[in-house]
């Protein structure tokens, strides 16, 4: 089946690029209302891709200002169900900062497809398009019943998804996740865990208004500094995540978890050219990877305060704020976490500045781990080690996503399946998806469906 599912990708790979590039042309940039269309015009133009893959039933569910295209291709009511989940609202740009190209005109150079959105998450799809359609080629139809869920605000925290999920009934026996990294282009691993996050925002304030530091600089209280000074309490001289009662959750990890994130090939000089991290820091005691998949994190976002644009005042600014990141592991809960920043602001702040912090907990997201033995892994690795020729390692997810919320509305477990690399740039200028990845990943899901069929 690789064979032939390989020789049908390479004879439609520049059909292949070109949807792609197609696709990255439609701005469907989450959370922005001068781009509600533009999603809408993502969700259809998914929905004809999906109808030509031959799917009977795509509809497109039209949430609020966040369109979710929905398939489904049933063919045996007593065969099992996989749901395919995946995004296609991407993250706004910053055009000034794009090199390669401008973020929504494709352009195809030294084997990647550069572009907002190539790799997270419009590649995953288009992936899983052309995998089907390699694996129909052979089999004509679906041996299972095959479902495929692409929502329209991953970006912004799936705020919709727990509705759209109650509404329409949707059901499934096993999710397959593709909004996840492969550990390296040419070192293959499976995802099997994928951190949780939350969100803060934590504003202080100092003098009633912007005040000339001549007048009253000395007694006034500056809200910069003691933003500041909470933010370096953030963590200890260990790298180790400073709220009360944060660690209590926290398992280390198992020797065997740590065995199969020792295997993977990995140099710190290689993980820095890749990553453009600079230097390695964190959590003492623990690898890189174990940091990076396995441990939890806190990283301060943004911060803003005084003039950050512009001529300076000369002023002691009135307030000073920041956006917190948290990425939690199991077993850790958004909910609980939450409550733990809120007490150790509430704690540490000085009575002499007035304080808001506001945890986005309907957005946040718990972590999840794949069952280590379930079977379906091993259905996975087979593909895909066939389509990389070589073993398939085991890895995490640094980042976050709707898989806990997926699990329990559904029941089924959810497995991890993606085609981004670490130094695809997601979120930044000049992403970019490569284009062999993309058919050995295609490659990998048609192997999947043929095994699964079998199975």
């Amino acid at each position: 089946m690789s064979t032939a599912a390989r020789n049908y990708l390479d004879d439609h790979r520049d059909d292949l690029v070109q949807q792609l590039a197609d696709w990255v042309a439609v701005p469907s940039v989450a959370g922005v209302p001068e781009h509600e269309a533009d999603l809408l015009r993502s969700a259809n133009w998914l929905a004809g891709a999906l109808r030509e893959t031959g799917f009977p039933t795509v509809e497109v569910w039209k949430a609020d200002g966040a369109p979710a295209v929905y398939a489904e291709w049933r063919t045996d009511p007593g065969a099992p169900t996989v749901l395919i989940y995946s995004h296609h609202d991407v993250r706004a740009a910053m055009e000034q900062e794009w090199q390669e190209t401008t973020p929504f005109q494709a352009v195809v150079r030294d084997g990647y497809v550069y572009g907002r959105g190539a790799s997270d998450a419009k590649g995953q799809v288009i992936a899983h398009v052309w995998g089907m359609r390699a694996y129909l080629a052979e089999a004509g139809a679906p041996a299972v019943n095959i479902a495929m869920l692409v929502e329209g605000e991953e970006e912004t925290g799936s705020g919709q998804l727990r509705t759209l999920l109650e509404e329409h009934g949707v059901t499934a026996d096993l999710i397959l996740f593709s909004d996840t990294l492969l550990w390296h282009a040419e070192h293959p691993a499976i995802c099997t865990s994928m951190r949780g996050m939350i969100l803060a925002q934590l504003r202080v304030f100092g003098p009633l208004r912007d005040m000339h530091s001549g007048a009253v600089s000395g007694p006034a209280p500056n809200p910069v500094l003691e933003l500041s000074r909470l933010l370096g309490k953030l963590h200890d001289d260990k790298g180790r995540i400073a709220l009360p009662g944060f660690y209590d959750d926290v398992d280390e990890p198992s020797e065997r978890r740590r065995a199969e994130l020792a295997a993977l090939p990995f140099t710190e000089d290689d993980w820095l050219a890749r990553s453009d991290t600079r230097s390695i820091g964190g959590e003492a005691g623990y690898t890189v990877l174990e940091r990076l998949w396995l441990r939890p994190a806190a990283e301060v976002i943004s911060v803003l305060g005084g003039d950050p644009v512009g001529p300076s005042r000369g002023a002691v600014p009135a307030a000073a704020e920041a956006t917190i990141s948290i990425r939690i592991v199991p077993d850790q809960t958004a909910a609980a976490v939450g409550d733990q920043l809120r007490r150790w602001v509430a704690e540490e702040i000085s009575d002499r500045f007035g304080y808001e912090l506001t945890v986005s907990e309907e957005s946040g997201q718990d972590p999840y781990r794949t069952p280590p033995d379930h079977p379906a892994l091993d259905v996975l690795a087979e593909a895909m080690e066939e389509a990389w020729g070589v073993p398939a390692g085991r890895m995490g997810n640094a980042g976050g996503g709707p898989a806990d919320l997926l699990n329990r509305m559904t029941g089924a477990p959810v497995l991890f399946f993606g085609t981004g690399l670490p130094e695809d740039r997601w979120h930044d200028s000049d992403e970019r998806a490569s284009i062999e990845v993309l058919l050995k990943g295609a490659t990998t899901l048609a192997g999947f469906w043929q095994r699964f069929r079998r199975s």
